[in-house]
């Protein structure tokens, strides 16, 4: 589920964190490395439980409709299909998803009032109105409801709020969930281990992260020397922390890492720093690696593997 460029921004911002606080050494912060890893992966699970919970909450919906004094025909005509269907029973009954639940305790998170709220707010719209009261639907029904209902909550600001009160790094990972949600919704009923597609794989997290991670750090030094003549007009310590650590994890990057093509390094890094640094970050950091590259190259440190990867 995650890709490099999430990866990148993970190792980026423990770097930061170690220059903003001498304290925090490279053991610990490898260790919030990898639980932030964990935790996007944790973060998934969550988000689909409680998607879950929401469409669930219909039978109790239709519990509290037949225990009225006068139940009205609507009430009667009214059906828990939402929440008892073959579509969300792939995803509550299936034994390691909850065994996933469990071991991350991700019940204890589920706020229920809240929930009941996000249930009884989508149950207003048109489209489950329109569904709840269908005496003919079938599974594809089912399955559009579902995407519409998650649709409805990445939209809201309620869920938004509960999401990221559990998991503070919901903002950075947002757009990887949305689409794993979507893609998970859209291929139900679910397989048995469906989850695994979404669990951090070692290639990217281990064999990538945190070899980038070590690099940076252990060689702090020799990429600053390398970066500095680049710079020209710039002093060193003027440049913006994010910017430099940046540029390092880049530099490390071309040298170290020989199956990644140079141009994917470069606008990757271009890339991020659009969202983590400051407006003229994107034009400084684009020009001091293709400084970097050139010089690079022409010292042959550059070694990539693979016709074109240099260019």
């Amino acid at each position: 589920m995650l890709s490099r460029r999430n990866v990148r921004i993970k190792v980026m911002q423990m770097l930061y964190a170690m220059s903003r606080d001498p304290k925090l050494g490279y053991e610990e912060a490898l260790k919030q490395y990898r639980d932030s890893i964990r935790q996007s992966f944790e973060l998934y699970l969550f988000t689909l439980l409680q998607v879950m919970r929401i469409a669930e909450y219909a039978k109790q919906d239709a519990t509290n409709r037949m225990a009225k004094l006068l139940p009205s025909e609507e009430d009667r005509q009214f059906r828990a299909k939402f929440g008892d269907n073959v579509l969300v029973r792939s995803i509550t009954q299936n034994e390691g998803f909850n065994r996933l639940v469990r071991l991350y305790k991700l019940q204890d998170r589920i706020d229920e009032g809240k929930t009941r709220q996000l249930y009884a707010e989508f149950a207003k719209t048109d489209e489950y109105k329109e569904y709840a009261y269908n005496q003919s639907t079938n599974i594809e029904d089912d399955g559009k409801m579902l995407l519409t209902l998650y649709k409805h909550c990445a939209g809201n600001e309620m869920f938004n709020d509960l999401i990221e009160d559990n998991y503070s790094l919901w903002e950075d990972d947002e757009s990887l969930i949305v689409g794993a949600m979507k893609k998970t919704l859209k291929a139900l009923p679910a397989a048995s281990n469906f989850y695994e597609e979404y669990r951090p794989s070692p290639e990217a997290t281990i064999e990538f992260g945190e070899t980038l991670f070590k690099k940076v750090n252990q060689e702090d030094e020799l990429l600053l020397q390398l970066i500095e003549p680049t710079l020209k007009n710039w002093d060193a310590e003027r440049v913006a922390i994010m910017d430099m650590i940046m540029l390092k994890m880049a530099l490390s990057e071309l040298m170290d890492f020989p199956s990644i093509p140079t141009k994917v390094t470069l606008n990757e890094f271009v890339e991020i720093s659009k969202l983590y640094s400051t407006d003229k970050s994107k034009d400084f950091i684009n020009g001091i690696l293709d400084r970097l590259m050139k010089q690079l190259q022409k010292d042959n440190k550059i070694k990539k593997e693979g016709r074109g990867l240099q260019e």
